[in-house]
């Protein structure tokens, strides 16, 4: 059975303005592969600490390709990609993936997993202690206490995606890159892992990108929902989400977005 959940925090803006700065800005970014032409162009995006962007469009759009030159794991073809006002040209020791496997290490158990990586040459030093420290909130963050020494076949679908996510968030990132990780698990699981999300995007005052092809998923999470659409991929349209959490309250406010969104799908 998967740990309970820890409450959704009070969504409230910070009063510090730097809480709310931009730790992404791409520019008229465009990528394109060599045989097959270009994925997606013109793409111009910013991501704000403690916001949740959904990235949402078909399959095919080059949602994950746009997730993979923003993460700096490609090279953009034109414009540029900026993180914490750097020129991103490789994956920043400040950012994180979560992906829809959580490729946990079979010989590892879930303390080794989380902390996996800390003490890397491109990771920002610390000491042992430390990392420690880190690995131990960042699995009582996502409700996995407990079972520590607990190896990833010890583990359901959801305590393991439980554990990538606490792998990333022991980075103590600045953004979450997730690329559907929520798509392979059940509908129960999947809501579970939606709200702990969001809950732990504003109580550790991170950012993260959400690919998606799943209106209900970017409507229940996201703070603001990007389209991408078209051969070549665009950005096609945005919203603000303003529904309070937790948005299944607030049935008619939802149905019309979700009729906003289905409607631009239509013509993108």
């Amino acid at each position: 059975m998967n740990a309970p959940l820890v409450p959704v925090a009070a969504l409230v803006e910070p009063a510090d303005p730097a809480a709310r700065q931009t730790v992404l800005a791409a520019r008229d970014v465009g990528f394109a592969h060599a045989g097959v032409g270009t994925i997606f162009e013109k793409v111009s995006l910013s991501i704000r600490r403690r916001e949740i962007v959904a990235l949402l469009g078909s399959s095919g759009c080059g949602k994950s390709t746009l997730l993979r030159v923003l993460a700096g794991l490609e090279a953009p073809a034109t414009g540029d990609v900026r993180f914490l006002d750097q020129p991103q040209t490789r994956p920043h020791p400040r950012s994180a993936l979560v992906f829809q496997q959580p490729s946990l290490l079979p010989w590892l158990n879930l303390a080794g997993n989380v902390g996996f990586g800390l003490d890397f040459a491109h990771q920002p030093a610390s000491d042992q202690e430390s990392r420690r420290q880190r690995v131990t909130a960042a699995i009582e963050a996502v409700g996995l206490k407990g079972r520590e020494g607990a190896f990833p076949a010890q583990l359901s679908g959801g305590m393991a995606q439980r554990a990538a996510l606490a792998r990333a968030l022991a980075r103590e990132p600045e953004l979450l890159f997730a690329d559907e990780p929520f798509s392979a698990l059940d509908a129960i699981t999947r809501a579970e892992m939606q709200t702990l999300l969001v809950d732990l995007v504003h109580r550790w005052h991170t950012a993260a990108l959400l690919v998606t092809h799943d209106i209900d998923e970017a409507i229940l999470v996201a703070d603001r929902i990007v389209l991408m659409g078209g051969r070549p991929g665009h950005l096609v349209q945005e919203w603000t989400v303003d529904i309070p959490h937790p948005r299944e309250d607030f049935p008619s406010e939802v149905t019309a977005l979700r009729l906003s969104i289905l409607g631009a799908l239509r013509h993108a």
